[in-house]
This record gives C-alpha cells, sequence and structure tokens, in this order.
C-alpha cells in the first residue's frame, strides 16, 4: 500500500492499493460512516418523455460515498465499499458500490485514531514483505497454499495414485513429484517456499526442488511435522517454522501470541479474556500485550480499552478473524491479553 495524499486538516488520506493483503487492510480501515472518494461509472439517463426515457452510456465520474458496509472477497482479489452518493455530479442520496481492485486508488476522509494508523503504516511497511508458500506433502497428497496477512490461501491439492478429482496424477510416485514441482514452476512464489510433512516425501520433494529448480534453493527451507496439508501448516505456525521470514510474517506472529494466550490460560498464569477480565487488568496497568480480534476492534467501548493500554506502555496487536488463531481468540470473546503479572 501507497499512501499517495495526507491532509491532517481534512482528514483525508489517498492510498493506492499494491497488493491483495492492501485490500484486507482497507477492508478494516474504513468503517460504516466514512466519508471514501473514487472513481466509477454511472450511467446517464436523458428522458424525452415520461413515457419512453432514453438510456445513455456510463459515464465515468469522481463519487464521494458515505459508507454503510464493506465486503472483503478474501481469493478473488476484491473490496466492494457499498453506501449513498454524497458527493457527485448526480444521483446524489442513492446507493452506490465501488469494487476494489490492486492497482485502485481510494480517499478516505475520516477521524484517525491510533489504532488505524497502526494499522495503515504497518499495510505500507508490509507491501514490500515476502509471501510464503507452502508445499505440505505426504504419500497421498500435497497442499500448495500461500501465507496472507488474511490467512492461509489453499492453491492447489495434488494427489498420489490418480486420487482426487482437481490435480489427478498418472504414471506413479515420479509423476506425482514432476507435477508438484510443474506447479510451483508457474507459481509466483515470493521470497520463501516451505516442504513440510510427516514422512519421507517432504526429503524427496525438497531434494527434486533442489535439482530440477535450482534457482528456488535458496528460498527453500524444510520443516517435519505429524500431519501434512492445511493441519500440517497450522502445525508449522504454531511451532514456529524454521524461517526467519515466517517469523517476521503477519499470521505467524499473530498466531504465535493466541498461541502464548492459550498457554496461560491452561496453566493459570498470567492472562485476561474477554471484555470484563480485560477491563479489569488494563485498569490495574497490567496488560503487556492485548489480542484484539479486527471485529471486535470495530467496537466503540474497546477504544478506551485500547488507548488505556497504550498509555500503560502496552502493546496492542490486531489479529485477523480469517485464520485459525483469529477464530481462537474470537470463541475468547475477541479480546484476550497477555499480563504483566497474575492477576486473581
Amino acid at each position: 500500500m501507497k499512501i499517495l495524499k495526507q491532509d491532517r486538516k481534512t482528514g483525508e488520506i489517498k492510498l493506492l492499493m499494491q497488493t491483495p493483503d492492501d485490500l484486507w487492510h482497507l477492508h478494516n480501515l474504513v468503517e460504516a460512516g466514512d466519508l471514501v472518494f473514487g472513481t466509477s461509472f454511472r450511467r446517464e439517463e436523458r428522458i424525452r418523455d415520461k413515457l419512453r426515457p432514453e438510456r445513455m452510456g456510463k459515464k465515468r465520474m469522481r463519487i464521494g460515498l458515505r459508507v454503510e458496509k464493506t465486503e472483503f472477497h478474501e481469493f478473488t482479489d476484491r473490496l466492494r465499499i457499498h453506501g449513498l452518493i454524497e458527493q457527485a455530479p448526480q444521483d446524489l442520496g442513492e446507493h452506490h458500490t465501488f469494487n476494489l481492485k490492486i492497482r485502485d486508488t481510494l480517499s478516505i476522509v475520516k477521524e484517525w485514531k491510533d489504532h488505524h494508523m497502526t494499522r495503515l503504516n504497518d499495510a505500507v511497511k508490509a507491501t514490500h514483505e515476502p509471501v510464503i508458500t507452502f508445499v505440505a506433502i505426504d504419500d497421498e497428497s500435497a497442499l500448495l497454499a500461500q501465507l496472507h496477512h488474511y490467512g492461509i490461501e489453499e492453491i492447489a491439492e495434488i494427489r498420489s495414485s490418480g486420487m482426487g478429482k482437481m490435480y489427478p496424477t498418472k504414471g506413479g510416485r515420479d509423476a506425482y513429484f514432476d507435477e508438484v514441482l510443474a506447479k510451483l514452476k508457474s507459481m509466483e512464489l515470493g521470497d520463501a517456499l516451505i516442504v513440510l510433512g510427516p514422512g519421507f516425501e517432504k526429503e524427496t520433494m525438497t531434494d527434486r526442488i533442489r535439482d530440477k529448480l535450482p534457482d528456488l534453493a535458496p528460498k527453500l527451507n524444510m520443516f517435519p511435522t505429524s500431519h501434512s496439508g492445511m493441519l500440517g501448516i497450522q502445525e508449522g505456525l504454531k511451532g514456529g517454522m524454521a524461517s526467519e521470514i515466517l517469523e517476521k510474517s503477519r499470521v505467524g506472529i499473530e498466531t504465535k501470541l493466541v498461541e502464548q494466550l492459550l498457554s496461560e490460560i491452561s496453566k493459570e498464569g498470567k492472562y485476561a479474556y474477554g471484555q470484563e477480565e480485560v477491563k479489569n487488568a488494563t485498569g490495574r496497568g497490567a496488560v503487556e500485550t492485548l489480542l484484539v480480534t479486527n471485529e471486535m476492534i470495530r467496537n466503540r467501548e474497546i477504544e478506551a480499552v485500547l488507548k488505556d493500554v497504550e498509555n500503560a506502555q502496552g502493546k496492542v496487536v490486531i489479529v485477523s478473524s480469517e485464520h485459525e488463531a483469529g477464530r481462537k481468540l474470537t470463541s475468547l470473546g475477541g479480546l484476550g491479553a497477555l499480563l504483566r503479572y497474575k492477576i486473581q
């Protein structure tokens, strides 16, 4: 994401979307009641008489939209912003939808709070962070997936011995590995490739990548897990895969913190979760790290808690509810805290 314009007096910030993750960040930045500006098409209509209106072509225009809701389509690289037209050459008061994609721009006018600016600055920094690609493999199937800020995207599943409908293979074991290689060769892998799984297939796959796709060798990491597929990827995230890039990734950080919270809960340690417990801990200045889901942060009652935590030199981490760790935090009320000391 790139900031093209920032006007502190009017509260307007103009943004350029550069990656799919930017659309996810924008989904969390734009809230009901905000005023957003973008270019879109509206149909001109010229009425010659009351009975037979003449429908005209669509005209491109700048539209100011008072936001009612946003919809993020995870794997189609689209963000839909719905609202009422407040500023435009025509159709004032009518409903309209911006369909945003990569390389689109949007201006947002709102009261920018600290947590908004934190997410915005994180998004700007994250533009240059690498995508991490996984191959979770065993003797039956290989799942190819990529790590994004909003969660893990499944790219393809390739099955051995002709099993499965998506990517069936013919020709046995060699054909199975060769098909995985072919799929990897066709993908944008980013700066890290992690091969994981429970058996010897991960070693075989790693060796074949080094042999047949030597350009990928500097990106390659191998990690043993007791499961393959999505379970194996989640296991690796929880266990802290031996990759400096993964340690820096947003989902990896969020997963580690949520697992740390669950560990403190299991041993009756330094934790709080749910609004009442967290507010109590915040009032005592005990919160070291506050974990809040992207859905809960829209709750007006939580804003004061966030500010109190930051004023007490605590850290606030916004956790996406689109991946497993975020769903676990949601089950705890969407709010949890790692404490400086134990509270009875």
